[in-house]
């Protein structure tokens, strides 16, 4: 077990504050000013800048919201304390992250699709659609699955 922590949990933890480091530029400098850009190269679209602004940033503070649910889901892996209802609600943040930025995405992708000239941007944003409903349907699996270790633990421990 100990080999796994470092082997994983380590370069994982590693990867995080790097993914998490550059969503904050994201956020505070990529974005804003990305659209900022548009608004002044396409002025018809000008009003568009702000909704998207701050779409976008609320789709990357769902990753972030992410990011350390799993922090903290690895921090209990490391102190063996994984199999317990307090694991289960950072699941349940996951979750919820998720399937706030899912609601978010599929809005877009609706008012998008409809109003869209070309078929690029909506195949896009479907295509990532997509890609979140399947991470929100397996992180439901696995909520299920750690529901039922979490128990069959509690299970063993009463027995023994």
């Amino acid at each position: 077990m100990v080999v796994v922590h470092r082997v994983v949990v380590l370069p994982l933890r590693a990867s995080l504050v790097v993914l998490f480091g550059v969503l904050v530029l994201f956020q505070t400098m990529s974005l804003p000013g990305q659209f900022a850009y548009m608004a002044r190269e396409h002025p018809e679209d000008a009003e568009l800048r702000w909704p998207a602004t701050i779409i976008s940033v609320f789709l990357v503070l769902c990753v972030q919201v992410v990011i350390v649910a799993t922090w903290q889901l690895l921090t209990m892996v490391q102190k063996d304390r994984i199999f317990t209802e307090a694991a289960m609600r950072w699941v349940n943040v996951i979750l919820v992250a998720i399937g706030a930025g899912w609601v978010v995405l599929v809005g877009v992708l609706l008012i998008v699709g409809f109003n869209a000239d070309d078929p690029g941007m909506p195949l896009v944003l479907f295509l990532i659609t997509t890609g979140v409903t399947v991470l929100g349907l397996l992180m439901i699996v696995m909520r299920a699955l750690l529901r039922q270790a979490t128990t069959l633990r509690t299970d063993m421990e009463s027995v023994i």
